[in-house]
């Protein structure tokens, strides 16, 4: 018997500054196994690649089998930084193709779509729907918010031997108020989170989460190399 736990761990992507976390209900050995679960390591294998989670974002948004010519269309059109309706032909074979040739039979593979390749659909398997992956989007020397919070729990457990033996500056202060400084920093540091990050999860409203792209930054739009980029197989 495999006993089964809750974990969520943090991945680090090819994409500098992004971190994905998995959180999945995994065996113990976690390996994938006969009852359909999968290996947190096939997992980050399979979603390593931004093409790959391209696909996984849209059937999550759509919850339903798709066909591969408006799956393609979309992935093409997010990674082109343009409407579904602007793309040229080539911008759409590109992704077509390797999505029907490499990208859709390897998670196929992998238990996470179910691909019909004569019907030319897909959709989730039933092992991927409960699937939950957490982009950290990190800028360049910033902090991410897992290291933020760290740092704000051990000051919180520096700060209560201070007060405690009423070192100076901290003499006579209150713990009540000292409990209270402390929650009150993890709530309004929360709350920062909530309202930069939006929602940064695979399967959320509007586009995937990725790393800032060349058209974020002002410089244009993502360049042909910089889009086959993002299907190389990896």
């Amino acid at each position: 018997m495999v006993t089964r736990l809750k974990c969520e761990q943090f991945y680090p992507l090819p994409a500098i500054g992004t971190v994905m976390a998995i959180s999945r209900t995994l065996g113990e050995t976690g390996e994938g196994d006969e009852g359909g679960q999968l290996s947190k390591d096939l997992v980050f294998t399979m979603l390593s690649n931004q093409r790959r989670r391209n696909v996984i974002h849209y059937l999550k948004q759509r919850g339903e089998r798709v066909t591969i010519r408006e799956l393609s269309r979309q992935v093409a059109a997010w990674e082109n930084g343009v409407d579904v309706d602007a793309l040229d032909y080539k911008q759409r074979k590109r992704v077509y193709t390797s999505l029907h040739q490499t990208h859709l039979p390897k998670l196929n593979d992998a238990g996470i779509v179910d691909y019909d390749r004569d019907r030319g659909t897909v959709s989730l398997d039933d092992a991927a729907r409960e699937l939950e992956v957490y982009m950290e989007i990190v800028p360049e020397k910033e902090l991410p918010w897992s290291v933020y919070y760290l740092g704000l729990a051990v000051l919180s457990l520096v700060l209560v031997p201070l007060v405690w033996l009423d070192v100076f500056p901290f003499a006579g202060f209150p713990d009540v108020a000292l409990a209270a400084l402390v929650a009150l920093a993890f709530v309004a540091s929360a709350s920062l989170q909530t309202y930069y990050s939006g929602d940064v999860r695979l399967g959320s409203a509007g586009p995937p989460p990725t790393a800032p792209s060349q058209s974020e930054s002002g410089s244009g739009p993502p360049t042909p190399s910089a889009v086959e980029d993002a299907g190389d197989d990896s």
